[in-house]
């Protein structure tokens, strides 16, 4: 890692974890394999903060819960963003990895390696809800085509569209993520 923190993905080490790190790899790790409109890629650090406002529109939410939120896709700093069908076909060896990491990353921001169940089906839920607009807004997607997917679209405006689904440089994204980690851990 930049921060020059050596990272093993097969036994994680919470002490090994830099958000530094996370924010920096997020912020350069596509969504959609690239393949969304706009002049910079829409990055996992700029999704993870769309899930975050989704989430808060569903939901009232203490700061831990948004920190959860925030870290929902934290292993892909390091292994990348993979699309949902290539997952399925590579199987448990992913998810054991992802998970792995994903419970490193919980406990060295002071989470619990597993989540509660319903914290757990309120991000899913914002996160469907995020890929629904990044597939229609940015991915090339028909209507239909992402309903089925992904289910019935949010309420957003046109503001919000503007501030969340616009892809971000990387710097921005990485700025942005950091900034809300800092305020979320003052929280």
């Amino acid at each position: 890692m930049l921060s020059g923190r050596r990272l093993d993905l097969l036994d994680p080490s919470a002490l090994d974890i830099e958000i530094e790190d996370i924010a920096h790899g997020l912020a350069r790790v596509a969504r959609w394999n690239g393949q969304t409109s706009g002049s910079h890629i829409f990055s996992v650090a700029q999704h993870t903060l769309l899930v975050d406002a989704l989430a808060r529109r569903m939901n009232s939410l203490d700061p831990r819960a948004r920190l959860a939120i925030m870290l929902h896709d934290g292993p892909e700093y390091v292994i990348g963003d993979m699309i949902t069908p290539f997952k399925a076909v590579i199987g448990d060896a992913y998810k054991a990895v992802e998970s792995r990491l994903l419970g490193a990353i919980h406990l060295r921001f002071g989470l619990p390696r597993v989540l509660p169940a319903e914290l757990t089906a309120l991000i899913k839920s914002a996160d469907r809800a995020a890929a629904y607009l990044e597939s229609t807004r940015l991915a090339g997607f028909a209507e239909t085509e992402a309903k089925k997917f992904f289910g019935a679209p949010p309420e957003t405006s046109a503001a919000f569209e503007k501030d969340y689904l616009m892809p971000w440089t990387a710097r921005e994204a990485e700025t942005r993520y950091l900034k809300q980690f800092v305020t979320l851990m003052k929280g």
